[in-house]
């Protein structure tokens, strides 16, 4: 049996030890310092906005593709599994245009997308207001519907997932701190082996450990002496109850605009979000409330019902962002043979997870 240690617990690192529990020869173990979903993942709105995104080669496109094509097996094995619902919206994505917006570049994707047999269509002024009147017509003047892109409840997916794991023989040490990193020389003083990690429940030693805490991926790999930088970047967000759900009843889907986003729930309740605030000269960052009432008041410029929401309740959490290097960081730690990064994911993380975990299988399977 061969021990992989997984440490943190939001959506990639459940998504990665669900993955790995239906490989035989393993014995998979899930740290985290916190409960499930804690950081970044249960902030998140959860949003896939795959087929939509402007991405259309390379690795970025790649791994969108096979994130949405492994989310439609996943949901109904996972419910099938543990006998629970995830929550999800599965009415698609409208993305508002703008004076100025390039109709062009969308009709280029659209054919694009078309070819490679994914539906991405292009709404004039008319049908927009046909499928959301609530939006306001002097702002947005056409949009973009995506059937295939959607949203899910990312807490929720992240606790099935390590409910399913669980069941598959996955042990979970939550509450649980990761104090250092230990490692022995290998063919040489540049080639490590990281060994055994030192908790505050003792030893745990292992054959691979898999790196996916998010921000706290920083000083996990200072320990290892092979530091991986990330940026916190905050997003604010608010939970709004309407009167009435906007718009046409039996069409409720996403809809963004100015990368502003409206989540439909239940019984007229929305989510808004997220502000995007980069950190100071020092690295720190704060939620500052001018920045959420912007948003608000942009949101309501292109949807004005949203004025007659009540606040429930407002959040914030802060997205890793590598610096130095494009996101997501799927590798193997430069300088050791059995250590894998699996994180800053940055606004990307519900999205990608399916395919961050089937990227890391491949690499452990390999190893």
């Amino acid at each position: 049996m061969r021990r992989v240690v997984i440490i943190g617990s939001g959506i990639i690192g459940a998504a990665i030890a669900y993955e790995l529990s239906s490989i035989p020869h393993l014995r998979v173990t899930l740290v985290d310092r916190q409960v499930p979903a804690s950081g970044s993942t249960g902030a998140a709105l959860g949003l896939l906005m795959g087929v939509i995104s402007q991405k259309t080669k390379g690795r970025s496109w790649r791994l969108r593709c096979q994130s949405l094509e492994r989310y439609e097996t996943l949901l109904p094995e996972l419910e099938s599994l543990t006998g629970e619902t995830i929550p999800c919206n599965r009415r698609g994505l409208v993305k508002l245009l703008f004076s100025g917006d390039d109709w062009q570049k969308w009709e280029k994707l659209s054919a694009l997308r078309r070819d490679r047999g994914w539906d991405l269509q292009l709404w004039d002024s008319s049908t927009l207001q046909k499928y959301c009147p609530q939006i306001n017509r002097e702002r947005a003047i056409a949009a973009v519907y995506s059937p295939r892109d959607w949203q899910i409840d990312p807490s929720a997916l992240t606790r099935v997932l390590v409910k399913a794991a669980r069941m598959r023989g996955v042990k979970c040490k939550f509450g649980v701190m990761v104090r250092d990193c230990l490692s022995i020389p290998l063919n040489g003083a540049e080639n490590r082996q990281c060994d055994r990690i030192e908790t505050t429940e003792g030893i745990l030693e292992l054959d691979e450990l898999i790196v996916a805490a998010g921000l706290g991926s920083t000083p996990l790999s200072d320990r290892l002496k092979q530091p991986v930088k990330m940026r916190p970047v905050l997003g604010q967000a608010l939970h709004l109850q309407l009167p009435h759900p906007l718009g046409n009843l039996d069409f409720q889907p996403v809809i963004t605009g100015n990368d502003i986003h409206i989540v439909p729930l239940e019984g007229g309740e929305y989510r808004l979000g997220a502000t995007v605030e980069f950190p100071d000269e020092s690295g720190e960052v704060t939620a500052n409330p001018v920045f959420l009432e912007k948003m608000r008041e942009e949101a309501i410029s292109f949807c004005p019902d949203l004025a007659r929401g009540e606040i429930l309740r407002s959040w914030w959490g802060k997205r890793p962002r590598p610096e130095g290097q494009p996101a997501p960081i799927i590798t193997r730690l430069s300088g050791y043979s059995n250590v894998f990064l699996a994180t800053g994911h940055y606004r990307n993380g519900v999205l990608l997870a399916p395919a961050t975990a089937l990227a890391i299988r491949e690499l452990i399977v390999d190893s």
